[in-house]
């Protein structure tokens, strides 16, 4: 089975459902995968090395585009939040739960739906106040999304690509999610 114009149609009407400010759907070979993205995770990322929802629990870029690779197409999207100041970094982290949410809230439609897909998300993985990694394995490996970064993917040039917004004023909060998608429903939440 193929992705076809009635499974577009299908997820966009699940997508109506939430508060989803934009969205498109790209070929999978339009998504553009670079080492350069994963520098900067290493450099300035405190969470680098910290958790299975970032480099280099991931694995490396090339593991992450031939992962990807296995998927037909590519919904991306965006949530928005509202903050007093966008540089107050604890009051623009906070926002981030609701979108995590909406992720969540659309996976479980695309798997009740029979689609497959894997999910990316703005930010690692927050589900647990201390990773397990490199420890031990994840605690909640069905819930945890890795970080669109970390898969050394540049959100911005697949927001170009679509004529999405990415950039606002200094009190609204842009969350972007990433999901591979499959009419396979052997593939789910990875």
């Amino acid at each position: 089975m193929s992705f076809t114009p009635e499974i577009q149609e299908k997820i966009e009407q699940i997508l109506a459902a939430y508060p989803v400010f934009q969205y498109g759907f790209l070929d999978v070979d339009e998504i553009e995968f670079k080492e350069e993205v994963r520098r900067i995770c290493l450099q300035e990322c405190p969470r680098y090395n910290t958790s299975w929802s970032c480099p280099p629990a991931v694995g490396t870029v090339e593991e992450c585009q031939k992962r990807c690779a296995a998927y037909e197409k590519i919904l991306v999207f965006t949530t928005l939040a509202e903050v007093s100041d966008v540089s107050n970094m604890n009051e623009t982290l906070a926002t981030r739960k609701e979108h995590e949410g909406v992720v969540h809230a659309l996976c479980e439609d695309l798997s009740a739906q029979g689609m497959g897909f894997l999910a990316l998300s703005s930010d690692s993985c927050a589900l647990c106040s201390h990773c397990a990694w490199p420890e031990g394995p994840c605690r909640h490996p069905e819930a945890m999304l890795p970080c669109i970064e970390s898969y050394g993917i540049l959100v911005t040039a697949a927001a170009e690509k679509l004529s999405m917004d990415f950039f606002y004023d200094g009190r609204t909060v842009v969350w972007y999610g990433i999901l591979f998608l499959s009419s396979d429903t052997g593939k789910g939440l990875v």
